[in-house]
């Protein structure tokens, strides 16, 4: 089906049926891009609110084509996220809900969020589907790999910092991995979004897990145990090996930074559980020794 948007162009919206998006011109101003490539069932909007602000507008009730599960099933989920954004946020480097909004024309839900501008999301495989992620000078994770390895390890360190807070308050970050990751190039800032499957510990792994592989735990690719905090520490390792490594090649070969972290980083993917660390505050305090360390050694050189 076809939305009118902001420039006066209109775009089409990847749908199995046509759906009703006359709320979005009665609770938002004009639509200026669409995502519309999502496996969860939900459809995100670049909106402008009713102070002229962008806005991030996710919605669940339609049914994008890229979706095999029932809209009723996706809405369900973004209802219980709620709860999820209200105990996680506030923190800095996580992009805020701001609101929840029932859509009665439709059945539907929306969740709003700031819209976080010049945010580039490193997994953006509507438009650069792998080999293109990895090969494309205007892919985004592309260009973040070729950042110094001191920014990325920086960039890691918001990431750590987030996952430290989720940690703490007993939830495995389910469904994380680079596509909930938007970085600004110009800013060096970073932001996560899209926690919306994030679980109280202990949790099941849903059969067939959320995620990308790239980032799974074996406990969520066997399904059999419970997860919990060794989960998010090996989400953590599987992100360092992500931005600084080879992804799932985690020979030290890929790895950009230190032998250090680069033992700390096995370590939290080890295959068993009870060789990880226990948390990932007990993760993060090795791995800050480790650079203040090599930091340390550093400056006595110079």
């Amino acid at each position: 089906m076809q939305l009118d948007l902001a420039d006066g162009t209109t775009l089409a919206i990847d749908l199995r049926e046509e759906h009703n998006f006359t709320w979005l011109q009665s609770n938002f101003g004009p639509v200026f891009c669409v995502f519309d490539q999502q496996d969860s069932g939900n459809i995100s909007f670049g909106c402008f609110n009713s102070n002229g602000e962008r806005v991030f507008v996710k919605y669940a009730g339609a049914h994008p084509s890229s979706f095999e599960g029932l809209p009723q099933d996706a809405v369900t989920r973004l209802r219980r996220a709620v709860t999820v954004y209200q105990d996680l946020q506030p923190h800095e480097h996580l992009l805020t809900m701001q609101m929840a909004l029932p859509v009665e024309e439709t059945g539907g839900f929306a969740l709003i969020f700031p819209w976080f501008d010049n945010g580039e999301c490193l997994h953006s495989h509507w438009t650069y589907p792998p080999p293109a992620k990895y090969e494309h000078p205007k892919s985004p994770y592309y260009r973040f790999r070729q950042l110094p390895v001191e920014q990325r390890l920086t960039a890691l360190e918001a990431i750590f910092s987030f996952h430290e807070h989720v940690d703490r308050l007993d939830y495995v970050a389910i469904d994380f991995y680079d596509g909930s990751i938007l970085y600004d190039f110009e800013s060096n800032t970073l932001k996560i979004c899209d926690i919306d499957f994030y679980e109280k510990i202990p949790c099941q792994a849903a059969r067939p897990p959320w995620g990308s592989p790239r980032y799974l735990s074996p406990e969520e690719l066997s399904g059999v145990t419970l997860l919990n905090h060794r989960t998010n520490v090996f989400r953590m390792g599987a992100c360092a090996f992500g931005l600084i490594g080879g992804e799932l090649d985690r020979s030290r070969s890929k790895w950009e930074a230190s032998d250090r972290l680069y033992q700390i980083a096995c370590r939290a993917v080890a295959d068993h559980a009870k060789d990880r660390y226990a948390n990932v505050t007990e993760f993060l305090h090795e791995w800050h020794q480790a650079r203040q360390t090599l930091d340390d050694c550093s400056q006595s050189t110079q």
